[in-house]
């Protein structure tokens, strides 16, 4: 039986007919990892009880789940209990969780085999997964270049049919960027509506776990297996369905209007043919500006930093983690985070600490909060007009490894379309896009063999629309490349 590039969907039939089993499924992920993973370096261990946790499965099966059996991958930043979870950083790379996210219980409950953890931008920063202790994750799609990040290994063990989806987490672009980057389907849902208990924690308020897929639909599956409020999360809350806004029979797209200058051309094509295609099937486009988002990258990286630097205070080799003996107990911290801790990790402490400082709280950390509080009056004021924004995912497809590893402020940059979702905590997504009507184009696939995506952006808990979108376009990309 051919297994090549199946989606959950698919995969959930052979399942239920009894074509294959759980066990066959997973061996078969299995054999890919262990053929591709050498070269790729995507997974940082695969779980060696992946079979007999599918057999489980198989003795009691349960018809109406429609991720029983199906093989995901988890990032390393998501708690499974009995795991090491690291979250690519050597400050913890002997860490067992001794728990389990809501998430994981969430997907446990669904009948997901786990298939192994996922490489990573340490503690979720960076745009490239070049910042991981283990190593950079490659791209399968040119072995040179990045997977995007910090989800980047996510992205990848969906791209090279190393299981049938995975879990990422998205801060300021970590779903959406790698996802466009590799060709896949990623979704940072709106904040509160996934559990981040059992997240390692980067910059809590922004946060926010998401499913990584071949398909929208599978996306969709993920998403409502792990979506809705919980205890154990106070941000979180449950996810009401959103109600289309009575516009004729038509919903509204507003393209968002950006300077072109500094995006790749071929990108800024794949923006304008969706547009086109959205129109082709019956949606109102309209160009839309948002003068405030222009600040957001900047004051991400004030307000991301600042949450860093609390967040990451409690790495100290007292609890948990590495440590490495001083003279005193001073010295210990300073051994142990001297060398736990990465470059990139060690330079956004120092930012976040530096902008909470007395003296520049106000000028610095105060100032940006209002700045984001203007980001979501203005989202808010758009979305009175339209129903959902596209846009580009990033400017750049996936850059050579180390070409911007040494300029921080060009990495930073990546994030210019996926932050302002993030400052509004909007749900956004990003699919694989369709850049001109020519047979080597259809697939979303530049001149350099590289993927593109495209974002899309709904109002708070706007999912569903995202899904509905997202599938109308994926479904018409589809017909159109078998024309």
């Amino acid at each position: 039986m051919d297994l090549n590039n199946l989606t959950i969907k698919k995969a959930r039939k052979l399942l239920t007919d009894k074509e294959i089993s759980a066990r066959e499924l997973t061996a078969y992920y299995l054999k890919n990892i262990e053929e591709k993973n050498k070269d790729i370096n995507t997974y940082l261990e695969v779980f060696d009880d992946a079979l007999s946790e599918a057999e489980k499965l198989d003795k009691k099966w349960i018809g109406d789940r429609p991720l029983w059996g199906i093989p995901m991958a988890i990032k390393d930043n998501i708690l499974i209990r009995g795991k090491t979870c690291s979250a690519g950083s050597r400050m913890l790379q002997n860490y067992k969780a001794s728990y389990d996210a809501t998430v994981i219980k969430k997907l446990k409950s669904a009948g997901v085999v786990f298939l192994g953890r996922t490489n990573m931008d340490e503690f979720a920063m960076g745009a490239s997964t070049e910042n991981s202790v283990y190593g950079v994750t490659k791209n399968p799609k040119d072995l040179t270049r990045v997977s995007g990040g910090s989800s980047g290994g996510s992205a990848v063990a969906v791209a090279m049919d190393g299981c049938l989806g995975s879990l990422g987490s998205d801060t300021g672009g970590s779903i959406r960027q790698p996802a466009s980057f590799c060709g896949v389907v990623g979704l940072n849902p709106t904040y509160g509506a996934v559990s981040r208990s059992g997240l390692i924690a980067m910059a809590s308020s922004f946060d926010q776990i998401g499913p990584m897929a071949k398909t929208v639909e599978d996306a969709e599956i993920i998403f409502n297996a792990i979506k809705g409020s919980d205890p154990m999360d106070s941000t979180s809350s449950s996810t009401p369905d959103f109600d289309e806004r009575e516009s004729g029979g038509k919903l509204k797209i507003g393209l968002l209007k950006y300077d072109k200058n500094g995006v790749n051309k071929e990108i800024n094509e794949s923006v304008e043919k969706s547009a086109k295609i959205f129109k082709d099937l019956g949606y109102e486009i309209s160009e839309i500006e948002i003068p405030s988002i222009k600040y957001s990258v900047p004051c991400y990286y004030i307000l991301a930093p600042a949450e860093v630097s609390s967040n990451l205070a409690r790495f100290d080799g007292v609890r948990y983690g590495l440590f490495k003996e001083g003279k005193n107990l001073t010295e210990d911290y300073m051994k142990t985070r001297e060398a736990g801790f990465g470059l990139e990790t060690r330079r956004r402490i120092m930012l976040g600490t530096y902008v909470l400082s007395a003296g520049y709280y106000d000028a610095y950390y105060a100032k940006a909060q209002k700045v984001r509080e203007l980001i979501r009056r203005d989202f808010e004021n758009v979305f009175k007009s339209v129903d959902a924004i596209i846009s580009p995912v990033s400017p750049s497809v996936a850059f050579k490894i180390g070409e911007k590893a040494n300029d921080p402020l060009k990495m930073y940059l990546e994030d210019i379309f996926t932050a302002p979702a993030k400052m509004a905590g909007l749900p956004a997504m990003s699919i694989p896009t369709r850049l001109a009507e020519t047979p080597a184009k259809r697939a979303g696939i530049n001149s350099e063999g590289l993927p593109v995506g495209l974002q899309i952006i709904a109002p708070r808990f706007g999912e569903k629309l995202l899904f509905e979108m997202g599938k109308k376009y994926e479904h018409d990309t589809s017909k159109n490349q078998m024309a």
